[in-house]
């Protein structure tokens, strides 16, 4: 019998050290180096030998146990039919390129109580009613507590099979039945509960969730049916385990949103079947999470009196374009240091921002505190935000609103120059689709005929001559 190897492992990048140590040498983290214990025994397939295995036969959410058997063979045999899987959720569908594909896997982060296992539990309720075997696997939850919060989402009635496992071997071997049909959808809830009696190591490991995600991938490949892991964050909101995990699975989805706020944001970071940065809004209810189908309408709610320091900013999500309002606040500041607090929004392009308007365009914020605020809990990453971000700057300093009817959009260059952005003519129609009647944006060539009125501006200091009608006030 082979004896064990002894290895020290980065729980957070997965690298193998020889010796422990207190900080890792390929991500920089402290006390993230774990020892574990790895059988270097002859290699055998998990899945070969979870046959052996007893399956525990799913349960449904009705507390019955279901003997339905669906034919799956179309999408598994030589001829496969491998169109898309619709969930009939379209933000859901909209966030997956259309719907699920066949044999992929998906991977699902969020932070505790975001409501992950609400969505996958109706996603799998919306397939069951299509006639479509679906099956959720729970680490973390007793089947009677699956049973409750499908009776509170009103999914009583549909004929979800529910598990609560954690050994790999025995989720297996009841899915790689060879006298059952493949199930259309698999969930494991989570993959950082799963383990495997072939790895010494306690489960959340790397070597554990690198090891339970390769068979239960091989398992979706083979068999053709989806499987949709699980995944719990870091502090910083990245997904735990490996960084590998996330290269191996074909898409990655990340729920975001903060747990006091109503709404949340579905957003796909990486997908092999369709665009990335595709984002998906629903509203948490009592009766679980329903869509919200007009974003924009989501983010201008509640906007208020005429205030200054508010821009309305007409960015692209993906492939569809939303309106969102920026909050700015710029005081002076009492510390030798001033402040800078960004929510939703890269810190380092505020500082650029900042940077250019002081020396463009010649306005005193070095030595003011900065507050910048993006409603609606939208995290904004494309440069286009830059020209909505300096008029919010601008409005708040001056104490001069912005026209509420107008939107911005541009990107800016260190020279003070506006640049132009893409999909302009799908943010002008977005906004007037939802009433607004001018728009501040870059100089453009050509733009398509609509009933916008367009201000357009080549440098900076021309935004700032057109916001700040009394020169007289803190420009040097």
């Amino acid at each position: 019998m082979a004896r064990p190897v002894e290895r020290y492992i980065c729980q957070s990048c997965g690298a193998v050290a020889a010796k422990w140590a207190g900080r890792c040498d390929s991500c920089g983290e402290w006390n993230s180096i774990l020892q574990e214990s790895v059988d270097t025994g002859p290699p055998g397939s998990l899945a070969a030998a979870a046959q052996k295995s007893s399956p525990s036969a799913p349960r449904s959410t009705t507390a019955r146990r279901g003997n339905n058997v669906i034919d799956f063979a179309a999408m598994t045999g030589v001829h496969a039919d491998r169109r898309r899987l619709i969930v009939d959720i379209p933000e859901f569908d909209r966030v997956c390129g259309g719907g699920l594909v066949p044999a992929s896997v998906l991977l699902i982060g969020g932070d505790p109580g975001i409501g992950k296992s609400t969505l996958l539990l109706q996603v799998c309720a919306a397939i069951a009613k299509q006639g479509r075997e679906a099956i959720y696997i729970s680490g973390e939850e007793a089947i009677e507590q699956l049973q409750l919060r499908a009776a509170r989402l009103g999914l009583s009635d549909s004929d979800v099979k529910l598990a609560a496992e954690t050994n790999i071997r025995t989720i297996l071997a009841t899915l790689n039945d060879p006298a059952e049909s493949p199930p259309a959808i698999v969930v494991i809830d989570s993959i950082q509960t799963m383990w495997s009696d072939t790895v010494s190591a306690t489960p959340g490991t790397v070597s554990q969730v690198r090891a339970c995600a390769q068979e239960l991938i091989r398992l979706a490949k083979q068999r053709g049916c989806i499987i949709v892991l699980v995944g719990h964050v870091t502090k910083d909101g990245q997904i735990a385990g490996p960084r590998v995990l996330e290269h191996m699975v074909d898409t990655v989805i990340y729920f975001e949103g903060e747990r006091g706020d109503r709404f949340r944001l579905l957003r796909a970071v990486k997908n092999r079947f369709g665009a990335t940065d595709e984002i998906g809004v629903f509203e948490m209810r009592d009766s679980g999470l329903s869509e919200v189908h007009n974003p924009s309408e989501l983010f201008l709610d509640g906007r208020g009196k005429h205030t200054s320091g508010v821009a309305v900013f007409a960015g692209i999500e993906g492939s569809r374009p939303v309106l969102v309002e920026i909050q700015a606040l710029v005081t002076p500041s009492s510390l030798g240091t001033p402040r800078r607090a960004v929510v939703g929004w890269d810190t380092g392009r505020l500082a650029m921002v900042l940077a250019v308007l002081d020396a463009r365009c010649g306005l005193g914020l070095a030595s003011c505190d900065v507050y910048l605020n993006v409603a609606g809990g939208l995290k904004i990453k494309e440069p286009a935000a830059d020209l909505a971000v300096a008029a919010a700057l601008i409005s708040s300093l001056a104490n001069d609103p912005i026209p509420q009817d107008t939107v911005i959009f541009g990107e800016i260059s260190l020279s003070g120059a506006i640049r132009q952005v893409a999909q302009t003519s799908a943010r002008l129609k977005e906004a007037k689709k939802l009433g607004f009647s001018g728009a501040l944006i870059a100089a453009t060539h050509k733009l398509e005929e609509n009933e916008l009125n367009l201000n357009q501006f080549e440098l900076l200091t021309e935004v700032v001559d057109q916001l700040w009608k009394d020169k007289s006030r803190g420009i040097k």
